[in-house]
């Protein structure tokens, strides 16, 4: 898997979980350790992203 292609992925995810995450909140009976959990792997998806990002932007044969 290409490095753009896993960003794509990643980003892909980051995005269905924050339609879950809206999804929850307009739910009366929200579930607040649901939301947590889902909250969580959103930041971890997107530090990942940001990751990777920088590795590709930052590698040697890039910049010269």
């Amino acid at each position: 898997m290409s490095r753009e292609t896993h960003l794509a992925a990643l980003g892909q995810r980051h995005d269905a979980l924050d339609k879950e995450i809206t999804k929850e909140l307009a739910h009366p009976a929200k579930d607040e350790v649901k939301l947590a959990e889902m909250k969580r792997r959103k930041l971890q998806l997107r530090m990942k992203s940001r990751n990777c990002s920088a590795t590709v932007y930052s590698h040697p044969a890039l910049n010269s």
